[in-house]
């Protein structure tokens, strides 16, 4: 009879802001600080410690140092890559954690003919094993492939980062059928951030969300302790660090939207909470830089709130027609700006053409995201002078 705990999804370095990266890290501590006090046997993590194969040196430091807590307490700890923290070359992080001791990665498998057999990690009277996730649902394949090198009388694991058939739901993706899959006696589960249970197949659900919509569906992140002697194994354990409050506000006035976002801000605790504000509508009134967004955080800020997130994808602005007689294809977007800057005449109708230019920019080979919208916001800032 074994206990373990099975986490998952942990994506450190995930958030951009440095508040909510602080409290994803600050789950995680405290996640293994509940392996420690509960003296388990060892813990898993299957897939996506990481948000990337290469995350940076401070995120790493931090990460040593609750691996060293572990190792000092004698639980070991096995691990997958995930779709984030994989890489195509086989080299990640990961593979330094392992060779600092902290960790034990247990992919090992042999191609065998049209067969991909995984061999165990063996640890006391458990056999482990475990396939990465890769990028685009790509382990899906594989996993169709796989088989179990046999551990007779082991209690059998099979750590697997991927979409099960009986989780995804609707998703229009694709799936590994759990009928399909080698027998174990736990599946331990990652990539889907959900809390899901099916049989001994098993998500434990991110253990700290990791965008605006996870917050309002999860408020919290999670992960489980598992306990073989027991009747019911599965305990859920529930990272709550700080509360989350979800506001959901409809406008069509921008000019005003500004103060009647504060008002309703107002009628709220907001002390040492999570603010998830929402705006939707369709403005009839103004335009969506009318919205003061940063005196609104800062209001938020001066009542102790811990952090405002803002999500207005569903506010839209209503659209005006324009009735542009086109000679030519190819003078489509020429004509449109000429006709529009003569009916709203303005200085900044200079610009336009500039500014449709640099939107323009192309993503360049082996270019990361964030440095390419960085250099297209550095293009737009030199234009608009701010």
């Amino acid at each position: 009879m074994v206990r373990f705990a099975h986490i998952s999804d942990v994506h450190l370095g995930g958030w951009k802001q440095e508040q909510m990266q602080d409290l994803n890290f600050k789950s995680f501590e405290k996640a293994i600080s509940i392996c420690i006090q509960e003296k388990l046997d060892f813990v898993l993590i299957a897939g996506d410690l990481f948000d990337t194969a290469y995350p940076g040196i401070d995120i790493l430091k931090e990460t040593f140092a609750q691996f060293k807590l572990l190792k000092d307490a004698k639980i070991p700890c096995f691990i997958i890559a995930g779709s984030h923290d994989y890489s195509v070359s086989g080299k990640t992080f990961l593979d330094v954690l392992e060779k600092a001791g902290f960790c034990k990665n247990v992919l090992d498998f042999e191609e065998r003919e049209n067969s991909i057999v995984l061999n165990p990690i063996v640890f006391d009277r458990v056999a482990i094993y475990g396939y990465p996730g890769k990028k685009s649902g790509l382990e899906i394949s594989d996993l169709r492939r796989i088989k179990l090198n046999d551990a007779p009388g082991l209690f059998k694991i099979f750590m697997l980062h991927t979409t099960l058939d009986k989780a995804k739901g609707t998703l229009p993706i694709d799936a590994i059928e759990s009928d399909s899959l080698p027998k174990a006696d736990y599946y331990a589960l990652g990539h889907l951030h959900i809390d899901f249970q099916y049989d001994n197949f098993v998500y434990p659900g991110p253990v700290f969300p990791n965008n605006f919509s996870e917050l309002e569906d999860l408020q919290n992140g999670s992960f489980y302790i598992v306990d073989t002697s027991l009747d019911n194994p599965l305990k859920k354990i529930n990272i709550i660090l700080k509360e989350v409050l979800p506001v959901q506000i409809k406008i069509k006035n921008a000019l005003i939207a500004t103060e009647y976002i504060i008002s309703e801000l107002e009628k709220q605790e907001l002390f040492d909470k999570i603010i998830l504000l929402r705006v939707s509508g369709e403005i009839e009134t103004g335009k969506n830089s009318d919205i003061k967004f940063q005196q609104i955080e800062e209001f938020a800020k001066s009542k102790g709130a811990y952090f405002l997130l803002r999500n207005t994808h569903e506010l839209k602005t209503k659209e005006v027609e324009l009735e542009v007689e086109v000679k030519s294809d190819d003078n489509i977007e020429e004509e449109t700006v000429k006709v529009y800057s003569t009916q709203n005449p303005s200085d900044f109708n200079r610009l336009i053409p500039e500014l449709i230019q640099s939107l323009s920019t192309e993503k360049q080979e082996g270019e990361k995201t964030d440095m390419f919208e960085k250099r297209v916001l550095d293009s737009t800032r030199r234009i608009l002078k701010f």
